[in-house]
């Protein structure tokens, strides 16, 4: 039901798409305004990804998509009204499109979130690849459906149409119920604090940096086609609104057939070398677009161009889910969004700029090279690198015992764990404590060091801080499966009478009273 709902929404939003660009050729038609309107698009996700992130995880997701679509939905009823009345100029077509492209920003972490709650482990990549489909197959309905209304009832119908698109996905939403989360016994998140901890995990997680890199290396370039479409259309092929939307109906059904086709590329390719045969058809379908010059030249450069789209882009959103936990998925996709949508904005303005300057086929050209000089430059940073780390929560770590009430926002919190290490044992202790330490960075420590006394050689300490109490319990549950195992391999090198021993300090409240500890008490 939801993949319906949001099919239906995609294919207004297709449509919405196909207006805008051709609306702004009309009221403005230099490159520069025209790639605005892509710029417009993606602008507000980049800027909102991280609180829209932030809201996914430690809010219902299913309320905040309801509330989201209701404000698309009335943003475009706003703009149809405006269109109908006459006072609709390139720079309110740039505002409106900016604002239901606010409503996408703060959906788009949540949509992609609960799909690993709409399925089973072992098929969240082909569920994955099914939201592709969706998006994919509206994007080969849609255009040609706006473009022949756009002809036929002009483009206050078609905005209509994407406003009454929104209604459908709040029907779903209402229809859906989704599983009870987990109580959760610990105050809800604060938002900055929410924000700095996705932050904070995201810029410490290899697997997710290095989808990112490659994510950055495609679509800064890869959005010069997207930015100057309308263009190409019109000056380039000579065409109008139709031939418009029938090369964005090209890409779509570029994009389904290479959804299928990818499932038998896949026994013979890994991630990488997908993303890089995407990035190289890209380039083809940008070298076509540019010097085809005709309009089945053009047809056959867009449905190329979709088909090694939905490539690189299905491999880098499988790999970005692979490198999350439930607990920051939000967070860490929003972050994944922000740099999609922040290479496609500036790489619209600067295709633009230069295609004023250059014209069409040389900057379509320039994008193409530099598309596939940074394959080389690009290759060390490999995909799916989370899909063998177990971030299901391990619940190993023992629940501390304070002599007295401390209160959830009392802090900072200092934890220190002593080990005792062999001379033969210390470089593959220092080695794997300096890994624990990353994690323990990206699970929520402000500060980490490792720290050996000077008058007991072999005796470590190693220090990290919380920003409250409240911050290291959130760190006890989120503690998981990986960071369980490195753990274990550091604890078997330790050499003491005992475990390790652990100290958890708060900073002084004048409000806390604490117990005599029982003299058999050790912490």
């Amino acid at each position: 039901m939801l993949w319906i709902a949001t099919l239906i929404s995609n294919i207004g939003t297709w449509m919405f798409n196909v207006t805008s660009g051709w609306v702004m050729t009309d009221l403005s038609p230099s490159p520069f305004m025209v790639s605005l309107v892509q710029a417009a698009t993606a602008l507000p996700i980049f800027l909102f990804a991280l609180p829209a992130g932030a809201l996914g995880d430690i809010f219902d997701r299913r309320k905040l998509l309801i509330i989201t679509q209701i404000f698309s939905a009335a943003m475009l009823f706003v703009f149809a009204g405006l269109l109908w009345v006459g006072q609709v100029n390139a720079w309110t077509l740039l505002l409106f499109t900016f604002l239901t492209g606010a409503g996408a920003a703060f959906s788009m972490p949540a949509w992609q979130a609960i799909v690993p709650k709409l399925v089973p482990k072992e098929a969240l990549q082909p569920a994955i690849a099914l939201n592709g489909v969706s998006v994919n197959i509206a994007r080969a309905i849609g255009p040609a459906l706006g473009g022949f209304v756009l002809v036929a009832a002009g483009a206050i119908t078609t905005v209509v149409l994407d406003a009454v698109s929104y209604i459908v996905v709040v029907a779903a939403l209402l229809w859906w119920h989704a599983a009870q989360k987990q109580a959760d016994t610990l105050p809800r998140e604060k938002m900055v604090g929410a924000m700095r901890a996705g932050m904070a995990f995201s810029l410490r997680s290899t697997p997710l940096l290095a989808t990112m890199g490659r994510g950055l290396a495609f679509f800064t370039f890869a959005s010069a086609y997207w930015a100057l479409l309308p263009l190409v259309a019109k000056e380039l092929l000579h065409g109008g609104p139709s031939l418009f939307g029938i090369l964005l109906t090209a890409l779509g059904a570029g994009a389904v057939s290479g959804t299928f086709l990818m499932s038998s590329l896949k026994k013979y390719f890994g991630p990488d070398m997908m993303v890089l045969l995407g990035t190289v058809g890209s380039a083809l379908g940008m070298l076509l677009f540019a010097y085809g010059g005709s309009e089945v030249a053009g047809i056959v450069a867009g449905f190329v161009s979709g088909i090694s789209w939905i490539m690189v882009i299905s491999s880098l959103n499988v790999s970005a889910q692979l490198a999350l936990p439930e607990w920051v998925r939000a967070r860490g996709l929003a972050i994944f969004q922000m740099m999609f949508y922040g290479a496609m904005t500036v790489g619209s303005l600067v295709w633009g700029k230069l295609a004023g300057v250059l014209g069409l086929s040389t900057t379509l050209t320039a994008a193409a090279v530099a598309a596939l000089v940074l394959i080389p430059l690009t290759w060390k940073f490999k995909l799916n690198l989370g899909e063998h780390e177990d971030y299901l929560p391990s619940g190993h770590w023992a629940e501390p015992v304070p002599a007295g009430h401390v209160e959830t926002e009392d802090g900072p919190v200092l934890v220190t764990i002593e080990y005792v290490i062999q001379d033969a044992d210390r470089q593959e202790f220092q080695r794997l404590v300096k890994e624990l330490g990353t994690l323990r960075r990206r699970d929520g420590a402000v500060n980490w060091g490792i720290f050996e006394d000077i008058s007991a050689k072999g005796k470590f300490t190693e220090v990290f801080m919380e920003e409250s109490w409240v911050a290291h319990m959130r760190q006890h549950l989120r503690v998981s499966g990986s960071h369980k195992t490195l753990q274990e391999l550091i604890r078997k090198l330790h050499q003491g009478e005992s475990a390790p021993k652990v100290l958890h300090a708060v900073t002084p409240n004048p409000n806390t009273v604490f117990e005599p500890l029982p003299e058999h008490h050790h912490d």
